[in-house]
């Protein structure tokens, strides 16, 4: 009996195509790239040849081995992959980086450091990483890439050994819009903080967990508020998101005796849960309390509010990254870059009541 049910199918080849269209496999091979001086007739004959007998084009796992390469680019994050797609300027760094990597035909495998990924940091299949804010507890991951050869390039994070950074004036950033809050009339300004540990802590901001605190990008920003406002009191977040904004809002603006009148928060995001916190208490937005952002992302349902807030180019920083990852991988010099954000007055912020 003959089981062609069970019978496993051979893949076409190119070779075939290339007998079915009547041409050498060179031609073939340089039709399904787009590249060489091919006629529109000839890859046209070449291309309904393999449709005819269903080839969808060279492996890629021979393509890869003639390279030397997996075609893959990996992304490091430390946060849960559900939690980072949440995230406008996580996703606004992927796609620079898949911008940029475009240009040598590769594709992104996300990693991450909580657990969830089926491949592990030291061993999975690709040929560059990018760090995205990863703290020094990757240290020994990092050391192990480096050993394997593996290019390496970090996004604002602080990476142990002589990691190519791609930065962001986070300090700086922070410290204009702390100064404009200042220079309003702001005297009782509160801080609302991305996390500071790997465990995604959540409370009150203490120098006790700043001391202890491993993400890079973070204490920047707490730095940049307290070089205009020392003594500025805070509250933690696990994350950048609306609700956790709305939780530390509510911790710092329900008691009146010991309400700030402005709040700096470390993400747009962030930034929007704090005013929905004020709404939710009565308060209106900028007469009772300031609301300064960070990102310049588009927060839905938050209109009529044009948000204070620095705007960062994402989408840049990315395309930065994977730039420098093309040059490591094609022989050429990469080079580090910071980036500057640009401060925009919105209408979330005020001079205080009298």
């Amino acid at each position: 009996m003959n089981d062609t049910s069970t019978a496993s199918v051979a893949r076409p080849t190119l070779a075939a195509v290339a007998r079915l269209a009547g041409v050498s496999n060179s031609t073939a091979s340089l039709a399904f790239s787009g590249t060489g001086p091919v006629s529109d007739a000839t890859r046209d004959r070449v291309l309904a040849a393999a449709k005819e007998l269903n080839y969808a084009g060279p492996d890629p796992r021979a393509r890869s081995l003639r390279r030397g390469r997996s075609g893959i680019v990996g992304v490091v994050m430390e946060e849960r992959v559900g939690d980072a797609f949440r995230d406008p300027i996580k996703i606004a760094l992927l796609d620079g980086i898949s911008d940029s990597i475009a240009a040598i035909d590769a594709g992104l495998l996300i990693l991450t450091d909580a657990g969830e990924t089926a491949q592990r940091i030291e061993d999975a299949p690709m040929d560059a990483v990018v760090l995205i804010g990863c703290s020094p507890r990757l240290d020994e991951s990092v050391a192990m890439l480096r050993q394997r050869g593996i290019p390496l390039v970090a996004i604002e994070g602080n990476p142990a050994g002589e990691v190519l950074t791609i930065g962001q004036d986070n300090r700086e950033a922070t410290r204009v819009a702390a100064q404009h809050l200042y220079d309003l009339g702001h005297r009782d300004v509160a801080l609302v903080a991305l996390p500071l540990d790997r465990n995604r802590t959540r409370g009150p901001l203490t120098d006790e967990l700043i001391a202890s605190g491993s993400s890079n990008t973070t204490i920047e920003r707490l730095a940049g508020a307290r070089d205009v406002f020392p003594d500025a009191r805070g509250y933690v977040t696990r994350g950048s998101f609306v609700e956790e904004g709305r939780l530390a809002g509510h911790a710092l603006l329900d008691d009146p005796s010991t309400r700030p009148t402005a709040v700096i928060a470390q993400s747009d995001l962030i930034a929007a849960g704090v005013i929905r916190a004020a709404e939710e208490i009565g308060l209106v937005v900028p007469d009772d309390v300031s609301v300064v952002g960070f990102d310049g992302a588009r927060v839905d349902g938050l209109w009529p509010y044009d948000l204070t807030t620095l705007v960062q180019p994402a989408v840049d920083k990315g395309r930065a990254a994977g730039a420098a990852i093309v040059d490591m991988l094609e022989g050429s010099v990469a080079h580090p870059a910071t980036f500057t954000s640009v401060f925009h007055l919105g209408n979330t912020t005020a001079a205080p009541r009298a």
